[in-house]
């Protein structure tokens, strides 16, 4: 049993978790194995996210001045939080498949940009590309304006070097 120190220190850490990310979702973990348990953290920890079984009546306290606080009445029964400070897509891509993989793990609640969002839209922010993905599409549709502009300036350097070559030719020939 903790103590009420310890509580309170839980209740900071969680608080302090919610503040430094935006992106949260909860999710009901019942029925989910210790194996599996330790495979969903691990991927989730690979990604840079953090996972965290909570107590519900801490989780509500230290909610509180947070954007959890829109949410705080979903920390009903097993409940876990996964929180990301800059890429929901990433986090609803990993808790979409876990969903999809084991039918009892379930959305409770979700905050993206801290605002809460309805959990049928999860699948929606799952489909999307990462925010890794659309930086490299933004750089590659920059980067190929300026390779066909550099083609294009090749093109008229080499063109006119041709004939110029041609026109010297023709030149020593008449000579």
């Amino acid at each position: 049993m903790k103590t009420r120190v310890q509580k309170q220190q839980d209740v900071t850490s969680l608080n302090k978790d919610f503040q430094e990310s935006p992106h949260a979702l909860l999710v009901g973990f019942q029925g989910i194995t210790v194996a599996d348990d330790e495979r969903l953290r691990r991927e989730l920890r690979e990604a840079n996210l953090k996972y965290r079984v909570v107590k519900n009546t801490l989780a509500k306290l230290a909610a509180d001045g947070t954007p959890m606080e829109q949410v705080k009445d979903s920390f009903k029964g097993a409940t876990a939080v996964a929180l990301s400070t800059d890429d929901p897509v990433t986090l609803a891509k990993l808790m979409s498949k876990w969903a999809k993989e084991k039918p009892l793990f379930s959305f409770k609640a979700a905050v993206v940009e801290g605002k809460a969002m309805d959990v049928k839209r999860i699948e929606e922010l799952a489909n999307l590309p990462s925010k890794e993905e659309l930086i490299s599409k933004i750089m590659y549709v920059i980067n190929s304006g300026a390779q066909r502009l550099a083609v294009c300036t090749a093109g008229v350097a080499r063109n006119l070097t041709i004939v110029i070559d041609q026109v010297r030719a023709q030149k020593e020939e008449s000579a």
